[in-house]
């Protein structure tokens, strides 16, 4: 029996047992049934805690409207979020970004931008998440560009984790001056590139040609003491740790 059948037993035993089931019950077990991918049974047990009276917080909320937004699509999520906020339940970021995810996913990026404003505009405002979350699905270089310097003006940090997302994004697409931007970008915020980012950055200009200066930075992270991939257009290998001898 699978971690999911597990959890359904013991859901069953709580009935069988005469376990009262909380708010915070429902919460787990909701959210088990969308990981295991059935969002419609999530949307069931939402029905049921509301037959039950049982007021959701916001936890229970976001949980319900990715649920309702996997299982009957983004318009239906959409009203979950109105119908929270009519309810006095105050959607926190992770509710946003899970709304906007859903419109990304279903190409309706200009509403996601929309949501950007929204949140922007009330006290729970965009974390890091939400813009990586939006870079993904932008297709122009110009558009990605211009959303990270308002990311910044914003307030919020970009991690490391976004200058790599972008870098490989641009990498794909063999545009190395946009890539470049945001590398003196992070270095200028005095960022130190990780593994990740080298890596990014030495695949587009080998993918170029431009082999000489990706030898450049394949010396610089091996002098910054960065484990380097073996490539054979830069005439690199891996480098064992074992002794020869023997």
């Amino acid at each position: 029996m699978g971690w999911w059948g597990k959890c359904r037993d013991f859901w069953e035993e709580m009935d069988r047992r005469g376990v009262c089931k909380d708010l915070h019950s429902y919460s787990i077990y909701m959210d088990i049934m969308c990981k295991s991918g059935k969002a419609w049974k999530a949307v069931k047990l939402c029905k049921e805690v509301k037959r039950k009276q049982i007021k959701l917080d916001v936890v229970a909320y976001n949980t319900v409207i990715g649920a309702v937004g996997a299982s009957e699509g983004v318009d239906f999520a959409i009203r979950i979020l109105r119908e929270m906020k009519e309810l006095g339940c105050e959607p926190n970021v992770a509710s946003y970004n899970t709304i906007i995810k859903l419109l990304c996913e279903n190409m309706r990026v200009g509403e996601a931008f929309s949501m950007l404003r929204v949140m922007s505009k009330n006290s729970c405002g965009p974390d890091v998440i939400t813009y990586q979350i939006i870079f993904k699905y932008l297709e122009k270089p110009n558009e990605i560009l211009r959303l990270f310097d308002r990311m910044i003006e914003s307030g919020v940090q970009p991690s490391m984790d976004t200058y790599v997302m972008i870098m490989r994004k641009f990498g794909r697409w063999g545009f190395l001056r946009p890539m470049f931007i945001v590398w003196q970008k992070m270095e200028k915020r005095g960022c130190s590139p990780n593994e990740s980012a080298y890596n990014a950055l030495i695949d587009a200009l080998v993918e170029k040609g431009m082999l000489d200066m990706a030898r450049k930075y394949d010396e610089e992270m091996i002098a910054k003491g960065l484990p380097t991939r073996p490539r054979v257009e830069l005439g690199t290998k891996l480098v064992s740790n074992e002794s020869d001898e023997g």
